[in-house]
């Protein structure tokens, strides 16, 4: 991919992008030896987790290091004992299986997503599907783009939607309960997409297929959300907690307490608005 898409960045994404594809060949060849082979195991939480995603783990975490070995790298299948992420530059997220219950289930809603925090602000991620080899990307302000397939990389921008009417949803396929069925209604939501993977819901709204991410739950993590936002600021898009407040990456907790919002920015300022009075407190 030319240069001038990647700008500063391109040592990068181009980094991430191998490893992204990478681990994606690895975990599905591991899924494809059937589902005995994946050896779930539940870790707090009650959260599934495969021997394909520690293995993704390693390889994403072993090729970050030996490119960028000054930075400081947070993987979810990696102990959190680096205190050196609250103040470094330059930190990584990575998520080696992001919509597990959906790899597990031999289904496609998943990914594999590495991110860059620089000054504790998302500059640079990547989010790859394998099963269908689609590719979202961003990095700094040269926009974010979808490689999908072997078809001409494209720039993405979110959708114009302003109507809640006639919003497109996209909701988590595991973590759904009658909360999300109280802001459909309140929205007069009709158009429901489910999918496991956080950053292929953000992806489709950064691809301008879906509007509006509503995730009223505290269950993700820094590592679910820094190259999702990446990707979707760089498409247009907007990445908060439910009562409107930045996603932080400078804290001691990587937990996303507030839920998350996620939308094409014109719906925004409606949607937290009523989630406040929806859910007070």
């Amino acid at each position: 991919m030319d240069d001038d898409r990647r700008g500063a960045w391109d040592a990068e994404v181009t980094r991430a992008t191998e490893l992204a594809r990478a681990a994606g060949a690895l975990v599905t060849t591991i899924r494809d030896r059937g589902h005995d082979a994946l050896g779930v195991e539940h870790k707090a939480g009650d959260e599934p987790v495969t021997i394909a995603d520690r293995a993704a783990s390693e390889l994403i975490v072993s090729g970050l290091r030996a490119s960028f070995p000054d930075d400081v790298i947070v993987s979810e299948e990696s102990p959190d004992d680096d205190r050196r992420r609250l103040t470094a530059t330059r930190v990584w997220y990575v998520d080696p299986i992001d919509g597990t219950k959906d790899f597990i289930r031999g289904e496609d809603g998943f990914a594999v997503m590495i991110g860059l925090c620089i000054d504790a602000r998302p500059m640079v991620g990547v989010v790859y599907q394998p099963t269908r080899d689609r590719l979202y990307w961003a990095a700094g302000n040269v926009g974010a783009w979808l490689a999908d397939g072997a078809a001409t990389p494209r720039r993405m921008a979110v959708s114009t939607v302003d109507d809640p009417a006639a919003v497109r949803m996209v909701a988590s396929r595991s973590h759904r309960g009658p909360e999300l069925d109280r802001v459909k209604s309140a929205l007069g939501i009709r158009d429901e997409l489910a999918i496991g993977s956080v950053g292929l819901k953000l992806g489709l709204i950064a691809a301008g297929e879906r509007d509006l991410y509503v995730n009223p739950w505290p269950r993700c993590k820094a590592w679910d959300t820094c190259a999702p936002e990446a990707i979707l600021f760089g498409a247009g898009g907007v990445l908060t907690d439910t009562r409107g407040a930045p996603i932080r990456y400078d804290e001691q907790d990587l937990s996303r307490r507030r839920g998350l919002v996620a939308s094409n920015g014109r719906l925004h300022a409606g949607v937290v608005a009523r989630l406040g009075d929806l859910f007070p407190g």
